[in-house]
């Protein structure tokens, strides 16, 4: 009996999966992978990015807006997701920073935060799980739990005596941290736009996030996707709430993204199989352990 490979991708909230692996995710889809979008929580603090979807109607809506937009950018990434229930820690601003809200995701204890996401591993199956880093990819207090339930869920998935009521032991084979924003990426995009005499929108971007203390983690594994680079977009232009269509980030055109950099890139943290790096495949070492 030959198996499919799975991927799951679990991230804190809608727009998340969309801005960060969604070609890698559209790639594989059409390679016949099952994929599937763990999303944390509904995304009910956060804040509206776009001003044409500043409105009255849309703030009395936002739980309900919000997965809607998730709604469709699945069907155009071709995945599917499911909520894990969570609510929005939102992120404090301040000094000092104001508690969080009572009973949030980022409050909960971590054993606790992590069954349903254990449910979710062993319902799907996945043989490979993609997730934050340590500070989240950067240091919002949804992601910071998104890393820390995934380590806790990768770890106890496959333990018969771990979460009992979660279903039968499943455990995932690889787990990767997303390395979504590495410097390198954004310097051999300024090569391009100068080569070709073209603006930086980002410039100024990266010239703040230089200056943020983030951890720097090496690239193991690059997937060449920049073929669904378009899909990416439009998965994430679906998220309306979350980003201006004529921001900065749509700025450059997807052929010149793809000269510089046409890969989205992970670090490899944990292997149930044997696998060299650097990859080009998040199922190096999967494929020859799973008949496919």
């Amino acid at each position: 009996m030959s198996e499919r490979l799975r991927l799951m991708a679990v991230h804190a909230h809608p727009d998340d999966e969309s801005s960060k692996g969604a070609a890698t995710m559209a790639r594989y889809v059409n390679e016949g992978v099952d994929v599937l979008v763990v999303t944390m929580t509904g995304g009910e603090r956060g804040d509206i990015l776009n001003p044409a979807m500043d409105r009255p109607e849309i703030l009395e809506n936002i739980s309900q807006v919000r997965r809607e937009e998730m709604d469709r950018a699945r069907e155009i990434l071709g995945i599917q997701q499911e909520f894990a229930g969570f609510v929005d820690s939102g992120l404090p601003e301040g000094d000092p920073l104001p508690p969080l809200p009572e009973g949030c995701f980022a409050t909960l204890p971590v054993e606790e935060a992590a069954e349903p996401l254990v449910a979710s591993i062993r319902r799907f199956r996945p043989h490979v799980v993609l997730t934050y880093d340590e500070q989240g990819g950067y240091p919002h207090p949804d992601h910071i739990m998104t890393h820390k339930v995934s380590m806790r869920a990768f770890d106890t998935a496959g333990d018969p005596d771990a979460y009992p009521g979660a279903g039968d032991p499943w455990q995932p084979l690889k787990l990767y941290y997303f390395v979504s924003f590495p410097a390198e990426r954004f310097d051999a995009l300024a090569d391009v736009l100068a080569e070709r005499g073209m603006e930086n929108p980002f410039a100024e971007w990266v010239d703040r996030i230089k200056d943020r203390d983030r951890p720097t983690w090496e690239i193991t594994t690059r997937v060449h996707c920049s073929e669904y680079f378009d899909v990416a977009h439009e998965a994430l232009k679906a998220h309306a709430t979350q980003v201006d269509p004529n921001g900065f980030w749509f700025a450059i055109p997807n052929d010149v993204v793809a000269e510089a950099w046409p890969t989205e890139d992970y670090h490899l943290v944990r292997s149930l199989v044997d696998t060299e790096v650097p990859e080009k495949d998040l199922f190096d070492g999967v494929r020859e352990a799973v008949r496919v």
